[in-house]
């Protein structure tokens, strides 16, 4: 049995009940069988008279309703486990947070918790069943054939471990197929869903059909794996089927040869030939459920890989459950290091920091240089590797997250907006926000837009904004950190990314007084928006390496502070001005072998409409016509 699923099941109460009456009710059904073929020998000899038929009839009955009761608790006990461990999963992937998660592939994570996690069900329903039934009733049937035909028992006796033993060899075989199928589905799953996400981008560089391509070969490949499957499952009901053939033959010879020569009773024959198959069954059965479960338990041991890969960063048993400070607090690093897991080198190497209450702080820097990585250590999404991060002078890692994320307002540099109404979405920070609080939010993030939709604030918005601009997505991931005024702490990853200027200059002015007495943290490239900041502080491969005020010299421009002026161009954080035509590398030149960029990368490399929208066929067939040399 799966240890960890066993263990899920019994910390689940319900689930633990379902499951017992479950194994009763199989237990129960196949020691019935006993009784049942007792009366059908003697009904059949003459030792019983016609009425032992209503008897048979009421075990048949009682079988019947047995199996029903089954089936149904069965049922309740892989929706009970399928929705507790699709819970604990969810639970987990949120706590992971946007760094950790970027290691799993999104397409893959949907494949585990939906179409894998359901494939529990054989291994919930039908091979935890057959285990109960195969350890005691075979044990029973032996007893019983014993103390009816000694020769016929011991016949049985010996022949009857061949069974496991030739399934668990055909198993090992078919456990391993079975993993490299599920693995073959999780790529395909991914890997379509991130070409339908990017779809646009590879028509926009001419991509689209060699990706085509692409997913016929994972499709064959994971029907190739799904055909060797079903061959291995064959070969297994052959072999289970043969030597459970081969096994009775050798029990029913002697008994036709023996009934004939008169050594043996009519009754007893019935007896031993009704009862020798159902010594047979339960371990024949056990052996189909399994390689017809494997499947599902696949997916169970790639979903407690998640598990127990989130689980290193927190000791078992230990939940954080102190109070976060009230009011703006101090936010203090102290010799802070974090590494991912598969990179040799540190996101953040010994960084200490410390950011006054109701302080505003630019962080700069290049691409990749740990600015995100600094904001997901203040939300609790990455624990370091080494030194601590405070916050009002009490460690994170001992403060409830979820009350400390509460007091939070957070904007992501790509924001992610949901199939729902944009109403929904502004208020998905605040859930109690009223109409009007999700009006003051939209019109304080420069979010007029909204009123010239089709319904307004009610007009469902497509998966991820598709059917909306980069820089109306950003106002509106904008307008939810404006729907929580209680918020102490603001965190800003580059807000004003693929904005236009005029829109820019309302954001900016809305971020300044929404940052007003709160601790605010803002990872920014544009100059206005650096401006706002009290202190900025230039992070450089992991390190801090300059921590200045807002600077005073008088060589730099005005609206320029000297940090600012160091900083290269920024790389995907913001649109780049226009690239001269002799310049511009061709569309072809991206090599085969290479994943394409998604839609926010295509966004950003392509030329910024005047007024913020996303760019549209024009701008495209511009960008294709320029990268063909046409």
């Amino acid at each position: 049995m799966h240890k960890d699923l066993l263990r899920l099941m019994r910390a689940e109460r319900s689930v633990r009940r379902h499951l017992t009456v479950t194994m009763a009710a199989a237990v129960l059904a196949g020691l019935l069988v006993l009784v049942q073929a007792e009366l059908l020998a003697g009904v059949l000899s003459g030792r019983f008279t016609a009425v032992a038929l209503a008897g048979l009839a009421g075990v048949v009955g009682v079988r019947a309703l047995l199996a029903w009761t089954q089936g149904v608790f069965a049922g309740r006990t892989a929706t009970g486990v399928k929705s507790a461990l699709r819970h604990r999963l969810l639970g987990r992937l949120r706590d992971l947070g946007p760094a950790r998660l970027a290691a799993h592939r999104s397409g893959e994570l949907v494949t585990l918790t939906g179409r894998g996690l359901d494939g529990l069900d054989a291994y919930l329903t039908g091979y935890l069943p057959s285990i109960a039934v195969a350890a005691v009733v075979p044990v029973a049937v032996l007893v019983r054939l014993f103390a009816a035909d000694l020769a016929s028992a011991v016949i049985v006796l010996v022949t009857l471990p061949l069974i496991p033993v030739f399934g668990a060899l055909v198993g090992m075989t078919t456990k391993a197929v079975t993993e490299r199928q599920f693995l073959a589905l999780s790529r395909l799953g991914g890997h379509f869903l991130d070409v339908v996400r990017g779809l646009p981008t590879l028509r926009a560089f001419g991509r689209a059909r060699y990706q085509a391509t692409v997913i016929r070969q994972v499709a064959d490949a994971h029907r190739s794996a799904t055909m060797r499957t079903l061959r291995v499952a064959f070969l297994s009901s052959l072999v289970l089927e043969l030597c459970a053939s081969l096994s009775l033959a050798l029990v029913a010879v002697p008994i036709g040869l023996r009934l004939l020569g008169g050594s043996l009773d009519l009754t007893t024959a019935l007896l031993v030939l009704l009862l020798a198959p159902e010594a047979y069954l339960p371990l024949r059965a056990m052996g189909t459920r399994f390689h017809a479960s494997m499947e599902g338990v696949a997916a169970a041991d790639a979903a407690f890989a998640v598990l127990d890969e989130a689980g290193d960063d927190e000791p078992d048993g230990v939940r954080p459950a102190a109070a976060p400070p009230g009011g703006a607090p101090e936010i203090r690093l102290e010799n802070v290091t974090v590494r991912y897991p598969g990179r040799d080198g540190a996101a953040l190497e010994n960084v200490s920091l410390t950011i006054g209450p109701r302080e505003r702080v630019a962080l700069v820097g290049e691409s990749g240089g740990g600015k995100s990585t600094l904001l997901h250590l203040v939300l609790g999404f990455v624990r370091p590797s080494e030194g601590r991060v405070l916050v009002g002078g009490v460690d994170l890692r001992e403060l409830d997250l979820a009350a400390w994320r509460a007091r939070l307002a957070f904007v992501a540099q790509r924001p992610h907006l949901f199939a729902a109404s944009v109403a929904g979405n502004i208020r998905l920070g605040a859930p109690s926000a009223t109409l009007d609080d999700v009006r003051r939010a939209a019109a304080a993030a420069h979010a007029g837009f909204v009123a010239d939709l089709p319904e307004g604030y009610d007009t469902v918005v497509g998966e991820r904004g598709a059917n909306l601009s980069a820089g109306q997505r950003q106002r509106i991931a904008l307008a939810r950190a404006f729907c929580r005024p209680g918020a102490s702490v603001l965190l800003l990853d580059e807000p004003t990314a693929r904005l236009d200027g005029r829109s820019e200059a309302a954001v900016v002015a809305a971020t300044a007084d929404l940052a007003e007495g709160r601790t605010a943290v803002i990872v920014a490239h544009r100059p206005a928006m650096i401006d706002l900041a009290d202190r900025v502080i230039r992070v450089h491969e992991g390190r801090i390496v300059s921590d200045t005020t807002h600077s005073t010299d008088p060589s730099l421009p005005p609206g320029r502070d000297h940090a600012a002026a160091a900083l290269p161009g920024p790389e995907d954080e913001e649109a780049p001005t226009a690239v001269p035509k002799d310049r511009e590398p061709p569309a072809a030149a991206i090599p085969a072998d290479e994943e394409p960029p998604g839609r926010d990368e295509v966004a950003a490399a392509l030329p910024r409409p005047e007024d913020g929208e996303a760019p549209g066929r024009d701008h495209v067939a511009v960008v294709r016509r320029e990268g063909s040399g046409r």
